[in-house]
């Protein structure tokens, strides 16, 4: 008689035999939202795979970290190509906060929405309810991921098409205001010669490698509006430039 293998074992073997995929009618939906066709198909499902939907073990070969180190370069080399090509008569100091908006990880989250992918991002389900696929960080990563991925199988061209289409919104918009959100903020909010915004942490749930921070952040007479961020800064972002919207719409 065989003997049993170890719990830990079979538990080891279990999560090596399941590796995260995309179903025929799901990869149609997401190689037509990059406007691309694949060749190897697996650059696209990994670049799509989050840390949370393998194991730690795994997460060098399957999830799209690394992937996503590479994309950012191509990201920053081609938006640098646009610009120089577009802004003729800007200078390299009139560049940088241009080049330094639109490769930002709220531009390339943005950029993610706009495609259409983020319903096809894999992940664990407890990622999944704690807002992972809304949260930026992970959108901007999953983004710049799907752009190495279409660079490696595709070449450069095909990333440059990519780019175009994920960031066309961004790019036929004025400039945008440079400033961090939390600074914007404070300078209207003294301009109108009220209290200085306050941030609280309402909440902080996720394991200790992939947080979520919920802050809130309050203007006497003006209210409150929170957000959520996979650090303090980031969630205290988001709820400055929430907090801006609801100002700007009152005025």
């Amino acid at each position: 008689m065989i003997p049993a293998r170890p719990k830990r074992t079979r538990q080891r073997a279990a999560a090596k035999a399941i590796r995260p995929a995309l179903g025929d009618e799901a990869m149609a939906g997401a190689e037509e939202a990059c406007g691309y066709r694949f060749k190897d198909k697996s650059l696209l499902v990994r670049a799509l795979t989050h840390p949370s939907a393998v194991s730690a073990a795994e997460s060098l070969l399957h999830a799209n970290q690394r992937l996503e180190f590479l994309g950012d370069r191509v990201l920053n080399l081609l938006i640098a190509e646009r610009l120089i090509d577009r802004r003729r008569n800007e200078t390299e100091g009139e560049l940088a906060p241009r080049l330094n908006r639109l490769v930002k990880k709220g531009a390339c989250a943005e950029a993610f929405r706009h495609l259409g992918l983020n319903g096809f991002l894999l992940m664990s389900d407890n990622e999944i309810a704690a807002g992972g696929r809304e949260r930026e960080s992970t959108l901007g990563d999953a983004c710049e991921a799907v752009i190495a991925a279409v660079y490696l199988d595709g070449g450069l061209g095909a990333a440059r098409k990519l780019v175009e289409k994920g960031w066309a919104p961004q790019f036929n918009t004025g400039p945008a205001e440079t400033k961090d959100p939390k600074t914007l903020l404070q300078e209207l909010v003294q301009g109108q010669g009220y209290p200085l915004p306050e941030y609280v942490v309402k909440n902080r749930s996720g394991p200790d490698h992939a947080p979520v921070y919920e802050v809130e952040v309050r203007i006497a007479p003006h209210g409150h509006a929170a957000a959520t961020g996979a650090s303090k800064r980031d969630a205290e972002r988001q709820a400055a430039a929430r907090m801006l919207e609801q100002l700007r719409g009152n005025t």
